[in-house]
């Protein structure tokens, strides 16, 4: 017998779902994925967000659909796997990138924050992991990816709801992939640290928080997209098809240093 020792990173043939794909990390990981070979389905607000997207997924020479999903409205997250599930036959891997924080500090946390917060980073992550994994149980197999942060592991000032919120999927992502493997779904989850987006580029653009992230990582830069797009292809992929209930910390050593 040969053996191929080659790995394979390509997800040619798979169908990949990416919530909160218009931008930043999304935008990334759906590109990455339908380079990689996998046919797209991007959630977004509303289809117009994603409409570049799958144009641009499309010149890649890959299928792309945009489905309309508010994690805060679970009637809407049901109505979008529903719609991609019957476009595609199927979704073989899932990536949970939707994920939210409004910065104060814990004295001055409101129950407005705590509660959109948690229903967009718990429960939306969640429920919409229990619906694709419905269907990923009925096809005996697929891949769940969570993007969750080094807050989930590091303490960060001004963040202790979404820090908290960020352990919990870094669990949940544990508790899932001991109870699904039984149906070989693997579940594992990404935690970045600082990332250039849309979103992070404001604060990083000030001098002395720019100076204050960079002093807490090891490997001396922020983070792009690309970085975490990479990892999200391999845990995607046949090459990490042993790997379940993993939390990878991209954090350029934060949380070692």
């Amino acid at each position: 017998m040969t053996t191929d020792y080659t790995p394979k990173f390509d997800l040619a043939g798979k169908v990949v779902l990416v919530t909160g794909a218009s931008r930043g990390i999304g935008r990334a990981c759906a590109l990455a994925c339908a380079g990689s070979g996998a046919d797209m389905i991007v959630g977004v607000r509303s289809k117009a967000d994603g409409a570049e997207l799958v144009a641009e997924i499309e010149r890649i020479g890959r299928r792309a659909l945009a489905v309309e999903m508010d994690l805060t409205d679970l009637a809407t997250v049901r109505q979008a796997v529903a719609e991609a599930h019957a476009a595609f036959g199927r979704i073989d891997v899932l990536v949970n990138n939707v994920g939210l924080g409004p910065e104060n500090l814990a004295e001055n946390v409101t129950e407005e924050d705590f509660d959109l917060t948690v229903n967009v980073n718990l429960k939306g992550t969640f429920f919409t992991t229990q619906a694709v994994a419905k269907l990923m149980i009925a096809q005996k197999g697929g891949r769940i990816i969570n993007i969750s942060s080094q807050a989930g592991t590091v303490t960060l000032k001004g963040e202790a709801i979404y820090c908290m919120s960020k352990a919990a999927i870094n669990h949940l992502t544990r508790c899932l992939a001991a109870e699904w493997a039984q149906h070989k779904i693997a579940v594992n989850s990404v935690a970045p640290t600082f990332i250039w987006t849309d979103g992070t580029r404001p604060s990083l653009a000030e001098p002395e928080f720019h100076a204050h992230v960079l002093g807490h990582i090891p490997l001396g830069r922020i983070g792009d997209p690309i970085d975490v797009a990479g990892t999200v292809v391999f845990l995607a992929s046949p090459a990490a098809s042993l790997i379940t209930g993993a939390n990878i910390l991209m954090d350029g050593g934060w949380s070692v240093a």
